[in-house]
């Protein structure tokens, strides 16, 4: 009994933490022009890689660009792209996942063979060659990350669908001639939610780390600013004293980003999916 409670407790404690790393790294990126006086590209008049001040509360790079102002609006950068894949790989994942568990048949059988295709790709490898013929940028990286992520998520969904389309509500609205859309928006994707949600923060994830991954290689808008592209800026300077308060401000903004979905997704899926629960108590029951 105590084991289950202490286990209760710590999951929300880390839900908790999770969505107050995600709440505030929002916060900053919605209030950017609020916390900041400075435009990300502005050059102010203060010297290059000047120490933090009341001025600068991180100081300037050798731009003389004002480096907490770069670090909200890379917080920009980084949930747009984060947010926009969750949204579009997640419906993407549900529409292909979903019909071809309804459907069946060679539908299903084209359906997965895709998605087989697809994981097969390497990510990075696809993004660079598209990139070499066009110009990248926030909406391009979205739709390319939301193309290379649908895959995994359709194959979850495919899964749980075949199952939930067995279901007498499910089945009854069948009978009386409910279409396929119906059916899987009205009757099936409410089911999935607890699945669909841990599926959608974990694209979120993986779309966040990549975005930052690729601008710290190049491969981004240069016009936008971006935690990956402000960390390729500063590891030039690491022989300089700057990197203390130009690198490892960056670093840690994207690692709490990442943390706190890490977090979140993992107390979302404990708490709505029961089976997630029964395992864990079978587990503290062995021991």
């Amino acid at each position: 009994m105590h084991v289950d409670v202490w286990h209760e407790v710590g999951e929300r404690n880390v839900g908790r933490a999770g969505l107050l790393l995600i709440g505030l790294i929002v916060l900053l990126a919605i209030f950017a022009p609020v916390l900041t006086p400075y435009s990300p590209r502005e050059n102010t008049s203060t010297q290059a890689f000047s120490r933090p001040s009341t001025d600068h509360w991180l100081g300037t790079n050798d731009a003389r660009q004002d480096i907490w102002t770069q670090l909200l609006y890379g917080a920009r950068t980084s949930l747009s792209v984060g947010f926009g894949v969750a949204l579009l790989s997640g419906f993407i994942s549900v529409l292909v996942g979903g019909t071809a568990a309804i459907f069946g048949g060679l539908y299903d059988r084209f359906w997965m063979r895709i998605v087989d295709a697809t994981i097969a790709i390497p990510d990075v490898v696809v993004i660079i060659l598209v990139a070499a013929y066009l110009r990248p940028n926030v909406l391009l990286m979205i739709l390319l990350l939301s193309a290379l992520s649908w895959p995994g998520g359709a194959r979850v969904i495919r899964a749980q669908t075949l199952t939930l389309k067995e279901r007498m509500h499910v089945s009854a609205a069948r009978t009386f001639g409910a279409g396929w859309s119906h059916l899987l928006f009205r009757h099936i994707v409410p089911d999935l939610a607890p699945v669909l949600v841990a599926i959608m923060i974990q694209d979120a994830r993986r779309a966040v780390f990549m975005e930052a991954g690729l601008s710290f290689l190049g491969i981004s808008d240069p016009s936008v600013m971006s935690w990956g592209k402000m960390m390729q800026y500063a590891r030039v300077f690491t022989y300089l004293e700057v990197w203390k308060w130009w690198l490892l401000p960056t670093g840690l903004a994207l690692s709490s980003t990442l943390i706190g979905l890490s977090f979140t997704g993992y107390a979302l899926e404990s708490a709505l999916d029961p089976r997630l629960r029964d395992r864990d108590d079978h587990a503290e029951g062995g021991v």
